[in-house]
C-alpha cells in the first residue's frame, strides 16, 4: 500500500456472478434482460436514459458496465483510459452516488461553500488516486470532500474519511474519522457520530428519505499529521439505512426469512486513496 510502485486505484463491480457489473439495483431480484420483459414500471435504466430507446439499447447499456465504476461516468474513450491511469476512480455498493475527493496544502472552510468543487479541488490539490509530498514546514494536509446522492436512491448518513499509516515501529496503523454529516447530531466522547436512525419498513421492502441529506461537502484537516510517517486516506460515503436484497426477496417470493438473516444495509462508495510520502 505504501510502496509509491505499486499504488493502484479502486475499480468497483458486482458480486451477483452475473458478469453483469452494471445490474446491481438490489429491489431487482431477477436479472436485468428479465425485468425488460415483465416491462417493470421502475426498471431503472429506463427511467435514466428515456422509454423511447429500444429495448435492446436499454440492455446493452446495463451489460456494458457503464454505470457502476465512477471511473465511468464520462464515456469518452480517452477519458476513461486517462482516469484509470491516474487512479482517480472510485467504486459504489450498487447506488449512482458522485463523489469528489481532493487532497492538498491549502484548502478552506470556505471552498467547501462553492458549487463547483472539482474547479476548486483541481487548482488546489490532487484529486483521488493522487500523490502528495513533502509536507511544507508546519502544514498538515487539507481535503475537500463532496458526494451527491444516487437521484433515485436513498439519501446520504455522512461522509467519513479513513487513514492509514506506517508508524514509528514500521507497523500498519488505521483510524477513521467522521468528517461531515446529516442532520443535527453532535459526535460523541469517543469521537464518533451517532446512528442517523432507520426509516425501512421491512413488510414492504421500502424506505424514505425522511432522514440524511441528499448532498454532504466537507473540508477537513487532519489533526494528528506526522510529515515524517508515510500515510494514506480514502473516502468512504454512507447512506441511510435501506432494505437489504433478502428484504426485497421475502417481499417478492413472499416468504419468511429466518431471524439471523439481515433485512437491512446501509450501501456506500469508497475512493481511491490519496497517498502521503514523507521527504527522504
Amino acid at each position: 500500500m505504501f510502496d509509491t510502485r505499486r499504488h493502484q486505484g479502486c475499480p468497483g463491480s458486482d458480486t451477483n456472478r452475473t458478469n453483469r457489473p452494471g445490474q446491481d439495483r438490489r429491489s431487482d431480484p431477477q436479472p436485468s434482460l428479465d425485468a425488460l420483459r415483465r416491462g417493470d414500471a421502475d426498471f431503472v435504466e429506463v427511467e435514466r436514459i428515456g422509454a423511447e430507446l429500444c429495448p435492446l439499447l436499454i440492455a446493452q447499456f446495463e451489460l456494458a458496465s457503464l454505470t457502476d465504476p465512477g471511473t465511468f461516468r464520462r464515456v469518452r474513450r480517452e477519458a476513461l483510459f486517462d482516469a484509470m491511469k491516474r487512479r482517480e476512480t472510485y467504486a459504489t455498493t450498487g447506488p449512482r452516488m458522485i463523489v469528489r475527493f481532493f487532497g492538498g496544502w491549502q484548502f478552506e472552510e470556505k471552498d467547501a461553500q462553492n458549487r463547483m468543487p472539482a474547479r476548486i479541488g483541481y487548482s488546489k490539490g490532487v484529486p483521488m488516486g493522487g500523490d502528495l509530498h513533502a509536507a511544507p514546514s508546519g502544514k498538515s494536509p487539507t481535503f475537500l470532500v463532496a458526494a451527491l446522492k444516487d437521484p433515485i436512491g436513498a439519501n446520504l448518513d455522512r461522509i467519513q474519511i479513513i487513514k492509514g499509516w506506517l508508524d514509528k515501529a514500521g507497523k500498519t496503523q488505521e483510524k477513521v474519522y467522521d468528517v461531515v454529516w446529516s442532520g443535527d447530531r453532535k459526535p460523541g466522547s469517543d469521537g464518533k457520530v451517532p446512528l442517523v436512525g432507520n426509516t425501512v419498513d421491512l413488510p414492504d421492502a421500502s424506505y424514505t428519505n425522511t432522514i440524511g441529506a441528499p448532498e454532504l461537502i466537507k473540508v477537513w484537516k487532519d489533526p494528528d499529521f506526522d510529515p515524517a510517517l508515510r500515510a494514506f486516506y480514502y473516502v468512504r460515503v454512507i447512506e441511510i439505512p435501506t432494505p437489504r436484497w433478502t428484504a426485497y426477496d421475502a417481499k417478492y417470493f413472499e416468504v419468511k426469512m429466518p431471524p439471523e438473516i439481515p433485512m437491512t444495509t446501509t450501501e456506500r462508495a469508497y475512493t481511491s486513496p490519496i497517498w502521503y510520502t514523507p521527504a527522504k
